[in-house]
């Protein structure tokens, strides 16, 4: 985990790299998520002579530069206040590494670089618990009111969300020799419309199933069984009312299983699809979706990653 315990003498200038996440991991919806390498955002933060929250630079034309709306900025003003920093000034510079909209979990990766920037900055005043809170403000203005995207982009790893309330989390240990691909095609998905088609309710046989499931993930995670896994990554209730507005998912996903995957789901919202893969397939299963992709008449990017154990971290 991050050590983020107070340090004295504060930095003038620090940048944070937050990861991308895999929000839901399948099955866990809301409360599982995946840090994984490769991908993420950076915040530079530094100090200023006025006060509050100055935004440089958001990291992406269609981003809004008012600090109020960037989660970056959000995050960054929750940290002051909650630190009893309100008379310090800082200002943010984000590059995003995300794509917008993408299920990559870029409004979280944002939120977590600027809050543990300006944390740093401050001489490292808040502990985890605090900067989860101060990210779930930023998220629930843009994104909703959920911590699996910014839970294992803070801490790394698997982790999973006993409560949002309390900002209660616990990270769980994972195979070391999974390797995730990642494959985000030429669409966008705003979260808000991905979870407009969820169903208000399910039956009985669907929620005992979707528990089994969630149970058994977090088995597999912690045991490293492999098998139990691939049977695990089964979400029968947000994956098959998203579906139909990804093009071409039924046929990645199709082909990924073909091609050896450990399971395949939507990371968060979607667009972008993960599988879960020993690490000496993963290259055939990324090449699979991609052509699964392209025959359905959609461009897309694979990459092939790990999980990232470390989370957000300065640079």
């Amino acid at each position: 985990m991050m050590d983020i315990r107070p340090r004295g003498n504060a930095a003038t200038s620090v940048r944070v790299f937050a990861p991308a996440t895999v929000g839901n991991v399948g099955p866990g919806f809301d409360i599982l998520g995946l840090a994984v390498t490769g991908m993420g955002d950076e915040v530079q933060a530094s100090r200023t002579e006025s006060r509050g929250v100055q935004l440089l630079d958001p990291g992406h034309p269609e981003l809004p530069t008012d600090p109020t709306r960037h989660t970056s900025a959000i995050a960054a003003t929750e940290v002051l206040r909650c630190a009893g920093a309100t008379d310090v000034g800082v200002s943010l510079t984000v590059t995003k590494g995300l794509a917008l909209s993408g299920g990559q979990g870029g409004s979280a990766a944002s939120a977590v670089a600027g809050a543990v920037a300006v944390n740093e900055l401050l001489g490292g005043p808040l502990d985890e618990r605090d900067l989860l809170r101060a990210c779930l403000v930023a998220e629930s203005a843009v994104a909703g009111r959920h911590l699996d995207n910014v839970a294992p982009c803070l801490l790394g790893g698997c982790v999973l969300i006993e409560s949002v309330e309390t900002c209660t989390v616990h990270r769980i240990p994972t195979p070391a020799a999974l390797a995730v691909v990642l494959v985000h095609p030429d669409q966008a998905l705003r979260t808000a419309e991905g979870r407009s088609v969820l169903p208000a309710m399910v039956s009985r046989e669907t929620a005992v199933a979707q528990a089994a499931r969630v149970a058994g993930l977090v088995a597999a995670f912690m045991s490293g069984d492999l098998t139990l896994l691939a049977r695990s990554v089964d979400d029968q209730i947000a994956e098959p009312v998203r579906a139909p507005l990804l093009r071409g998912f039924v046929q990645a996903k199709a082909a990924a299983l073909s091609a050896g995957a450990l399971g395949c789901s939507i990371s968060g919202s979607g667009p972008t699809a993960f599988a879960f893969a020993r690490r000496e397939t993963a290259d055939a299963i990324g090449y699979a979706m991609r052509a699964a992709y392209m025959s359905a008449g959609v461009l897309c990017e694979v990459h092939i990653s790990e999980i990232d154990t470390v989370g957000a971290r300065v640079i």
